[in-house]
C-alpha cells in the first residue's frame, strides 16, 4: 500500500462516541506528508473516566475549550478523501468513527475502507516469535522508532510505519 491514512483516536470514556483526541499520518506514494493532531471536545460532554485519563494523559481541563469533532473532522476528511485508513485495532477506531458520526447525525461515507495492522502483524509475526502484538511491542520488533504509546499522534505515526512494512 503506497498511498493511506493512519489514524488514531483516543476516547473520553467507555463509549465509543466520546473522542477527545485525533492523529493522522497521511502517507503518499510510500512517505509521510502529512501529520495531524487534534483535541476533541468529548460530545455529549462525556465525563472523562480516571481510567482513560491515566492511559492517555487528556483530562476535561484540557480539552474544554477543543473544537467539537465535526469541526475537526471538516479538516480531516480532505486528507482521507479516496484513500484506505489503516489502525492498530481497526475495529475499535473504525468503531469509534462510525459512533462519532452517528452522535452527530453526520453521515459516514460508504467510502471509508479500514485495514488493520494488528491483524497484519499477527499474520506475520507468530506470538511465540514476539510475545504479544501491542503497538508498542510491534514497533519495537521491526525496528520502528516508537515513543508515548495512547498519544494519538504517536500512535497514527507507528501504525503508518507497520503498515509501510506488512501492508
Amino acid at each position: 500500500m503506497q498511498d493511506f491514512a493512519a489514524i488514531d483516536f483516543e476516547t473520553a470514556n467507555g463509549q465509543r462516541s466520546s473522542i477527545c483526541s485525533v492523529g493522522l499520518v497521511v502517507v503518499r506514494s510510500g512517505e509521510i506528508v502529512r501529520r495531524l493532531h487534534r483535541l476533541v471536545h468529548p460530545t455529549p460532554n462525556y465525563y472523562y473516566r480516571y481510567f482513560t485519563e491515566q492511559i492517555h494523559g487528556i483530562s476535561a481541563a484540557d480539552t474544554e475549550d477543543a473544537p467539537l469533532f465535526p469541526e475537526i473532522w471538516a479538516e480531516v476528511a480532505p486528507w482521507v478523501e479516496g484513500i484506505p485508513m489503516v489502525a492498530h485495532n481497526a475495529a475499535f477506531d473504525e468503531g469509534v468513527l462510525r459512533a462519532t458520526h452517528a452522535a452527530y447525525g453526520m453521515e459516514y461515507p460508504a467510502s471509508y475502507r479500514f485495514y488493520c495492522t494488528l491483524v497484519a502483524a499477527r499474520r506475520a509475526i507468530p506470538k511465540a516469535v514476539i510475545g504479544n502484538h501491542r503497538l508498542p511491542t510491534v514497533c519495537a520488533y521491526l525496528g520502528i522508532p516508537f515513543d508515548h504509546h495512547h498519544d494519538a499522534l504517536a500512535d497514527a505515526e507507528g501504525c503508518a510505519r507497520i503498515a509501510m512494512k506488512l501492508l
